[in-house]
């Protein structure tokens, strides 16, 4: 069924022109430009935008960073479907995406209109999500991924850019690299005896597919492939755009892991559900490395036409490539009629979430659902999204009724995830236990990694060791993120192997991490090693300082180096560029406190709070730093306030309760601390409190109490049992 390879050369031009990869960005032209520019309008919280020709170019006139309407050119266009943005030239080398889309599907399906692509807010003209500011930048945010052979040439010094591009559009030397070679080899006059290059002079073939064969067996339901999954090279380069991910520098690597380039996000809260499932805007690629399909060594261009960006085949078609259609599209396996979105492969397996309001994109893990999560973890489930009206323990009770118990009675790392972050110290074992299991998702160790790296003991830590020796460059790089708490020379210890691993993104963790380990405490040998690995990191810091993000790594780093002047330096260039960037204002009182500034301290926080009011984390480390001050009164003021923006922390109301214990309140704290407990029965910290501060007050039965179950759910903790046991000492 698929092309020769001959045939793919020859035909691969062809098929790429006027695909979405040759459209991805094109100069706004009256064959290019999508939307209706025939002084058309649109408005939305209370700002009308209108959209316009004018010698012969396409404007728009509408809110600028200043909060006033003006006329902004549209330089170029971005995408062509389902939607299509447009991008604006501003000083500094800058070019932004309007916030304002033009909906490219056809009238009757709701298209052939102008949008908003964040309908539910008003996105000021201050916000970061406003199209002026820094999370619509073009150059960061999409540039990589819309144009072949970028260069940011982002210059920190004077805040622009001098992005250069090879070619707009997502063309050939985006996914095989450069292709001077190639065209050599097709301009070359070939004889009988000049040996086969089999690459045709490309730097990245991507011809895996080539030597994989997909047999169905008579006896088997699915294909199996006859020879082993080679480096994923096909694999990596799709992810390098499709997946939730933040660049290590200018420099693609083609042909090499996507960590040799980027650092790819996790199954973080927020991103994903913690089964796994999508939510935020994640793209595909971290889903489909929770895959089967990917473990078995399926890649992308087994069902996508990579040159004309279509599917392979349409509907089931496509997936009874490899699966047996008469086991799997009959209704004895989905129960459902046929025609139906339930006799659908991908309606159950591979469901969808719609992104930029008119953008449904599915999820590539191809799971088996599971609507037993749901009701324990409220994560979403193929079944409630089509039986809105039932709820999940309905849906649940059918596919045990269809399949059996065992299909919602299998652990899943979802609850252990789950359950771990909420501090159950059962789940944490669970999550041991799936970080050295080599037959899980990669992914999946990675983040149970990084979930048990936020509270350290020797078990965890047996587990982060482990994963520091894996072959897998993800689990490693998680591995070593979880050490930011170790004393600099066990971290030396862990980390210094790491430096010179074979990938980028781990390097980089490593050498990041053993930043305030004193060079001359080394060997020659190490030194020299560490001092090449601390400029690399540099360099990559700085080609990324076009970032709040990066710029406040960097001033970490000078810290951490014991530069205070540069840390200082560059932590309020941070704040001089990106004002609503919190975490600068936290990390620059951090400087102050251990320069022993304090005052200057809380004149930064000050001004933080200042302008984000709002944020949950200044009003805590400002509390922190009143305590410090001993003054309680404020403290416990700023840490109400930090408990009122995000109740769900547990760590805040834990904090804000010892801080109304200082003021004499004991009662009031206790008060507090049962609250959070309510929320958060499995916080150890919490816990020791509720006992300790119990026993002050004279409620040895409470304290008691709450040792019990500290004990309970904390079995090995040594400090649980000999607290009880003292208790228990106490009690006539």
């Amino acid at each position: 069924s698929y092309a020769s390879i001959d045939g793919h050369y020859t035909n691969a031009y062809r098929d790429w022109s006027g695909s979405q990869h040759h459209l991805a960005m094109r100069e706004a032209t009256p064959e290019t430009v999508l939307g209706d520019f025939d002084d058309a309008t649109f408005s939305a919280y209370g700002v009308t935008s209108r959209f316009f020709e004018k010698d012969g170019r396409f404007y728009v006139n509408t809110e600028g960073a200043d909060g006033t309407l003006r006329d902004f050119r549209v330089d170029y266009t971005f995408g062509v479907y389902p939607l299509q943005q447009y991008l604006v030239e501003f000083p500094g080398g800058r070019y932004q995406a309007l916030g304002i889309a033009w909906d490219a599907r056809p009238r009757d399906s709701g298209g052939q209109r102008w949008f908003h692509l964040y309908p539910g807010e008003h996105i000021a003209a201050d916000d970061i999500l406003h199209w002026t500011g820094i999370n619509q930048n073009w150059n960061y945010m999409c540039a990589d991924c819309h144009t072949t052979d970028l260069a940011r040439n982002y210059d920190r010094a004077n805040d622009r850019y001098n992005t250069t591009w090879s070619e707009i559009g997502v063309a050939c030397e985006a996914c095989h690299g450069p292709g001077s070679k190639h065209v050599e080899w097709a301009g070359t006059e070939r004889t009988a005896d000049m040996p086969l290059d089999a690459s045709k002079g490309l730097v990245v073939a991507l011809d895996e597919r080539k030597d994989v064969r997909w047999t169905l067996d008579d006896a088997a339901i699915a294909s199996r492939s006859r020879a082993p999954a080679p480096f994923r090279a096909e694999v990596e380069t799709c992810g390098r755009c499709h997946a939730r991910r933040s660049p290590l520098g200018d420099t693609i690597v083609h042909g090499a892991p996507l960590l040799d380039s980027y650092r790819l996000a996790l199954l973080d809260e927020g991103l994903y559900h913690a089964d796994g499932q999508i939510d935020d805007e994640v793209y595909v690629y971290g889903s489909f490395l929770q895959s089967k399909m990917y473990q078995a060594g399926v890649t992308c261009s087994d069902c996508h036409d990579a040159h004309t960006s279509k599917l392979r085949f349409e509907g089931d078609a496509l997936c009874t490539q490899c699966h047996r259609s008469e086991v799997f599209a009959t209704p004895e396996h989905h129960f459902h009629a046929a025609g139906t979105p339930g006799s659908s492969c991908v309606g159950c397996h591979a469901p969808t979430k719609t992104y930029m309001v008119v953008d449904p994109r599915r999820d590539h893990s191809f799971r088996v659902p599971r609507p037993d999560l749901s009701a324990k973890l409220g994560v979403p489930n193929a079944c409630s999204g089509c039986h809105v009206d039932r709820s999940a323990r309905w849906a649940a009770d059918k596919v045990a009724e269809w399949h059996g118990q065992e299909r919602t009675s299998s652990p899943h790392f979802g609850e252990a995830l789950a359950g771990a972050r909420d501090g159950d110290a059962a789940a944490t074992r669970q999550l041991v236990r799936i970080a050295a299991d080599g037959t899980r998702p990669a992914i999946v160790r990675a983040t149970a990694l990084e979930t048990l790296g936020r509270d350290l003991d020797r078990v965890r830590f047996g587990a982060i060791l482990e994963g520091l020796r894996s072959d897998d460059a993800l689990v490693r790089l998680a591995a070593l993120g979880a050490l930011e708490g170790l004393a600099p020379r066990d971290r030396f210890r862990a980390a210094f192997p790491l430096v010179t691993d074979p990938v980028r993104a781990v390097r980089l963790e490593a050498t990041r991490l053993l930043a305030p380990v004193p060079l001359d405490a080394l060997p020659d040998d190490a030194r020299a090693t560490l001092t090449r690995a601390f400029e690399n990191l540099e360099g990559s810091l700085e080609k990324t300082a076009d970032r709040p993000e990066s710029l406040t790594v960097l001033g970490n780093y000078y810290r951490d180096r014991g530069d205070a002047a540069r840390s200082e330096s560059t932590y309020r260039q941070a704040l001089a560029r990106y004002p609503s960037f919190a975490p600068a204002y936290a990390n620059l009182a951090d400087l102050y406190r251990m320069l022993g500034r304090d005052d200057e301290g809380s004149a930064i926080l000050r001004r933080g709070i200042e302008i984000l009011p709002e944020n949950a984390d200044l009003h805590y480390v400002y509390g922190l730093l009143l305590i410090r001050q001993q003054r309680y009164a404020g403290a416990t003021e700023e840490l109400a306030r930090a408990v009122a923006l995000r109740p769900d922390d547990a760590r805040f109301g834990y904090v804000y309760a010892l801080a109304v214990q200082r003021t004499g309140d004991t009662d009031a704290a206790l008060a507090t601390l049962r609250a959070v407990h309510e929320r958060h029965p499995n916080d150890r910290a919490v816990l020791i409190a509720l006992a300790t501060m119990s026993r002050d007050s004279g409620n040895l039965d409470d304290a008691i109490g709450y040792a019990n179950a500290l004990v309970e759910r904390f079995p090995g903790d040594s400090e649980a049992g000999q607290l009880l046991e003292s208790l228990q000492l106490q009690k006539p």
